[in-house]
């Protein structure tokens, strides 16, 4: 974050005091005395080391910005910044404003923008005794009930909308219990073919269920063509490699 700070009086004072004339056309906010003047200032801080000058920026016909290196623990690509000023006619140099500020060469450590929380929430951010209500334009919800999902049996004052649903049926197809994910390519058996698969039926489809086989995806919904070596036809009696390696008895005596 800037820190900035007005000059005090007796730093104004100060530095018009050290003001010194120059020549005819020179111009007093750009000469070397003003770089005098503007490190005067910020060393007057003592609130890090003022480094080498790095250039000077006028910001109009009366200002302009000196800017310094800065050493100050905490702000890794930082600098100072000396706002000077000077009447039309006169020579003398007051300073107006000293910051730290990030260098223009963005590689200043900053804090991450300030992101809504209506923005920051993700998925497993809710915990118990929280309250997330739906945003007024949410748009997985709907009062139309031509645009609704049907739902037999059931009555709630919001209803599910159809983009609500494809949302939902798209997470669980490329997620964890999805047909690509690292379980299925590896299965030999799928969720279609097992007795633990509760299909879900309508309005769902007939792609998704529920597997309830706790050594497994208990509890979740799994696509038809997801699997896992927990298949119900699983064949209970190991398959050995008869040409793998001689199994090594540690037990047996080796004298």
């Amino acid at each position: 974050m800037n820190r900035r700070r007005k000059a005090s009086p007796e730093n104004a004072r100060r530095a018009r005091n050290r003001n010194r004339s120059g020549g005819r056309h020179s111009n007093p906010l750009l000469d070397a005395h003003a770089v005098d003047v503007a490190r005067a200032a910020l060393e007057e801080l003592d609130e890090g080391g003022v480094g080498e000058h790095i250039g000077v920026q006028a910001l109009g016909h009366n200002v302009a910005t000196h800017r310094f290196a800065a050493d100050v623990p905490g702000y890794s690509g930082w600098e100072w910044n000396a706002v000077l000023a000077c009447a039309s006619g006169s020579r003398y140099v007051t300073v107006n404003e000293v910051a730290l500020v990030p260098a223009p060469t963005g590689e200043a450590l900053q804090a991450p923008a300030w992101v809504p929380w209506a923005d920051r929430i993700r998925p497993g951010d809710l915990g118990p005794g929280d309250l997330m209500p739906p945003a007024p334009d949410d748009e997985r919800l709907t009062d139309d009930p031509r645009d609704a999902v049907p739902t037999e049996g059931r009555e709630t004052k919001r209803m599910l909308s159809r983009r609500g649903l494809q949302e939902a049926l798209q997470r669980w197809r490329t997620g964890d219990f999805g047909p690509t994910s690292e379980f299925a390519e590896k299965a030999t058996l799928h969720c279609a073919t097992c007795a633990f698969y509760l299909p879900a039926g309508a309005p769902v489809g007939k792609n998704f269920g529920v597997c309830v086989n706790e050594f497994s995806a208990d509890g979740h919904v799994v696509h038809a063509t997801y699997g896992c070596g927990a298949h119900s036809d699983t064949p209970a009696d190991l398959i050995v490699d008869e040409d793998g390696p001689t199994a090594f008895d540690d037990e047996r005596p080796i004298f």
